[in-house]
């Protein structure tokens, strides 16, 4: 039987299209875009027509605006790190609780260095505080960073709002994009957006490809320096087949927006609909009236989200679990727990997040899968008895965390 992929938030096969555009760069078009012979000059027109694929789907208003990097996290930190450099007398950052920890890690880090950091909490649904915000906003904010959309739950978040008000007390806003480019439309000529993030294999490009959008007019601080590739702003010979990839993904993504927001969804809600039904003490986590199309995550209560995943995993469906952080602690993610998830259920989250490559009959097979997953776990619960939870199951669950 053929294997179900359902974890498109974590990394997306490539487009064969994309794998048909990118291979001469790698043979006949092999030259560096900086010569100035027709090897190069070859590259050069088509990471220029890459440049304005990229500056399409992003509704940029110029392609000088596309810096190209070689991933999500460079992006970030080029972002993060240029506001501050750029800003001297400013030392303070905003952001949010449920960030990826490429920004959370690099806020940390800035923190022991002396600067200070507001992590913007969130409701039970994921969603953020907007009063809170406003009140954080004065003249020693350097830059202002909430990711679009969040890669756990999908719950999206007012950025073009939260990017006026920034605007209106001259603070810097850049946006981790990487799990909505692609997936919702984006206008970023028509917003205060400064900076945007995103990452190629977000939406069916390659692995280690990245842009970071940059307004015309920002002040800008490299983070690499060395050559005059993209215009001095980032430094190293360009990865010109991937590039090449990247804008091929893009026109795609372009193409397929409308399925994205109406097949896959319906896809996602058939998925999430046929599980609920048929599964008692699970719920959705997130705001479900507000997420990207393609994700939903599911809290499966009193059994642990490894255990589901190794069981999916015997039938070939691959999906992800955001219960625990990648040092093998079986603490749950920090995006549970600033939701205030309880730990009966933080623990058994798993999210299932699809493609336009998903199809009506996987999905029919995850759904005919999970019940009894979920029930044969259960029964090797200590909070699950004959009859469902055990009395008073947050009671006798009393992990201790370091």
């Amino acid at each position: 039987m053929e294997p179900i992929y359902l974890d498109n938030n974590a990394t997306t096969r490539v487009d064969p299209a994309v794998v048909e555009a990118m291979l001469p760069f790698f043979t006949e078009h092999f030259g560096n875009a900086s010569s100035m012979h027709a090897f190069g000059s070859q590259v050069g027109k088509a990471l220029k027509n890459a440049r304005s694929q990229v500056q399409a789907l992003l509704g940029a208003e110029h392609d000088s605006e596309i810096i190209f990097t070689s991933c999500g996290t460079e992006s970030d930190s080029t972002a993060i790190l240029s506001a501050l450099k750029a800003q001297p007398d400013r030392n303070t950052i905003i952001t949010t609780v449920v960030e990826h920890p490429a920004i959370l890690t690099l806020c940390e880090w800035l923190e022991k260095e002396g600067y200070i950091v507001h992590k913007l909490k969130v409701d039970k649904r994921g969603r953020l505080d907007m009063d809170e915000y406003k009140s954080l906003l004065n003249d020693r904010v350097a830059i202002v960073s909430v990711m679009w959309a969040n890669n756990e739950t999908g719950t999206i978040f007012p950025v073009v709002e939260m990017a006026e008000l920034a605007a209106a007390k001259g603070i810097m806003f850049h946006t981790d994009a990487v799990q909505a480019v692609g997936k919702i439309p984006i206008d970023l000529k028509n917003t205060k957006i400064d900076m945007l993030s995103l990452s190629g294999h977000k939406l069916h490009a390659p692995k280690g490809i990245g842009v970071l959008y940059l307004r015309r007019g920002c002040r800008f601080r490299p983070l690499l320096r060395g050559g005059h590739q993209e215009r001095g702003r980032r430094a190293g010979t360009e990865n010109s087949a991937s590039i090449v990839a990247l804008g091929m993904a893009c026109e795609l993504a372009m193409q397929h927006m409308d399925a994205e927001n109406t097949t896959v969804k319906a896809l996602r809600d058939k998925l999430e609909k046929g599980i609920l039904s048929q599964v008692s003490h699970c719920f959705v986590t997130g705001d479900p009236s507000n997420r990207l199309p393609n994700t939903r995550n599911i809290a499966f209560e009193y059994i642990e989200g490894e255990a589901i995943l190794l069981l999916l995993n015997k039938l070939g469906i691959a999906c992800s679990s955001g219960s625990a952080c990648t040092s093998g602690s079986l603490e749950p993610s920090h995006v549970m727990r600033a939701m205030g998830i309880p730990y009966t259920a933080a623990h058994g989250t798993i999210r299932f997040s699809l493609s336009r490559y998903n199809t009506e009959a996987e999905v029919d097979r995850v759904i005919a899968a999970v019940p009894d997953i979920i029930a044969q776990l259960r029964k090797l619960s200590p909070y699950w008895g004959d009859k469902g939870p055990s009395a008073n199951p947050e009671a006798s669950f009393a992990p201790t965390y370091a």
